[in-house]
C-alpha cells in the first residue's frame, strides 16, 4: 500500500491550497480515507474524513466551513482544499487509511509521507 500526497507548501494568511493524496495497493473504492495534520509540539489530529462512497463526509471543528475533503475513485485519489487558511494550520498534513492489502488476510492502518503546509506572510 502506498499513500502519496502532494500539493503543500508556502502560502499567506488568507489563502487556499489542495492536497492530493494518490492512492494505491488496495481496494481505494472500498474504504474510507482521512487526512491528519502535526503542527509542531502538538500532537497528530484528524481533520477530515470521507466515506468509500464520497457522500459521508466529516470535519473537525476549526477546519469547518473552510476545507472540504473529496475523492474521485477512477483516479484513486483523496483531496483536500484548504481556504481561508490561518497560522494555525500550518502543519504537516497526512494521508491515512486503514485497508486490506491487495493478497493480505487483515486490515492495517496506513500513512503518507506527509506533506507541509506553512501559512505565513
Amino acid at each position: 500500500v502506498q499513500l502519496v500526497e502532494s500539493g503543500g507548501g508556502l502560502v499567506q494568511p488568507g489563502g487556499s491550497l489542495r492536497l492530493s493524496c494518490a492512492a494505491s495497493g488496495f481496494a481505494f473504492v472500498s474504504y474510507a480515507m482521512n487526512w491528519y495534520r502535526q503542527a509542531p509540539e502538538k500532537e497528530r489530529e484528524l481533520v477530515a474524513h470521507i466515506g468509500s462512497g464520497g457522500d459521508n463526509t466529516n470535519y473537525v471543528d476549526s477546519v469547518k466551513g473552510r476545507f472540504t475533503i473529496s475523492r474521485d475513485n477512477a483516479k484513486r485519489t483523496v483531496y483536500l482544499q484548504m481556504n481561508s487558511l490561518n497560522a494555525e494550520d500550518t502543519a504537516v498534513y497526512y494521508c491515512n487509511t486503514h485497508a486490506r492489502p491487495w493478497g493480505g488476510f487483515y486490515e492495517y492502518t496506513y500513512w503518507g509521507q506527509g506533506t507541509q503546509v506553512t501559512v505565513s506572510s
